[in-house]
């Protein structure tokens, strides 16, 4: 327990860092969507390009990690479906709830892998990335848009301009070519990829709106639960019947117990969702997580 916290409690601090930085305005409230942009466009796709471009392909258990991804993914997703059925919830408050049980913190969850296995777990980490980013991103507009129909294209198009994974494509291309990072880019891409998990953090901190918490107490407590609770436990559970290797097992379920996604209130706002329940699940889950995340990767390697 205290080899974890001690690599989880620094990336908590950089949020906590961000929130008190933007509530003082410093540097500006103008610094902050552009750090973001910068991240999401530049820091962010060269650590994801040089983590796969550099990866071991040739793990065996890569198959089964892909398996598990994509079934505990299928699995929540059908549950979330029932309980639409079930409660008669609109698109708009559906695609909320749906983003609250489904996305994930990419920044806080690769900070938390780096910590604990370094670049091999990072590796491991893009490849999951590449699958669950462009699925959970077509579950997510077509919650917000079902009520009144949405295209292939419309569900496609942001998925192959997303630079994220346009940067896990280019990495993979690189690793199987054999062409590896030669003249020094390996040293230009490790320098841009430092920057971008502590100011990803901080963009987190930055991006919470604890006014939001009220009005919405019931919906947020159970939605954070599934996300940081059974989502885990549901994952755990179809990494064992896949019989996954130790690592693999506890990257898997870190990802699906991760806080959702700043980005998705970017993503409701856009597609006319219930913004304020979406601000409300994204920082009560990020503020639970401090407790959540140590505590399960505990009973993890307990």
């Amino acid at each position: 327990m205290t080899a974890l916290l001690l690599a989880l409690w620094p990336l908590f601090a950089l949020i906590v860092a961000g929130y008190f930085l933007r509530l003082r305005e410093f540097p500006s409230d103008a610094f902050w969507p552009g750090a973001e942009r910068l991240n999401y466009f530049i820091l962010f796709p060269a650590l994801l390009f040089s983590s796969l471009a550099t990866a071991p392909l040739d793990n065996p258990a890569l198959p089964r990690l892909a398996a598990a991804v994509m079934l505990a993914l299928g699995l929540a997703w059908l549950g979330l479906l029932a309980l639409k059925r079930l409660r008669g919830w609109p698109a708009a408050r559906f695609g909320a709830l749906t983003q609250g049980a489904l996305r994930f913190n990419t920044y806080l969850g690769l900070a938390a892998v780096g910590s604990l296995f370094g670049k091999e777990g990072l590796a491991l980490a893009a490849l999951m990335l590449a699958l669950m980013v462009p699925t959970v991103n077509v579950m997510s507009v077509w919650a917000l848009t079902a009520e009144r129909g949405v295209s292939v294209r419309s569900l496609l198009l942001p998925i192959m301009k997303n630079p994220l994974i346009l940067a896990c494509l280019a990495g993979a291309l690189v690793n199987f070519s054999g062409l590896g990072l030669p003249g020094g880019s390996d040293r230009l891409l490790g320098l841009l990829a430092a920057a971008s998990l502590p100011l990803g953090l901080l963009c987190v901190g930055a991006a919470l709106k604890p006014q939001e918490l009220s009005g919405e107490v019931p919906a947020l407590g159970w939605n954070s639960a599934l996300r940081l609770l059974a989502v885990p436990s549901l994952t755990y559970a179809v990494a064992r019947l896949l019989g996954l290797p130790e690592m693999e097992t506890t990257i898997l379920v870190l990802f699906f117990a991760l806080p959702t996604a700043p980005t998705a209130y970017v993503l409701t706002r856009q597609l006319g969702g219930d913004s304020h329940l979406m601000a409300g699940i994204i920082t009560l889950q990020t503020l639970l997580a401090a407790a959540s995340l140590p505590l399960l990767l505990t009973l993890l390697n307990g």
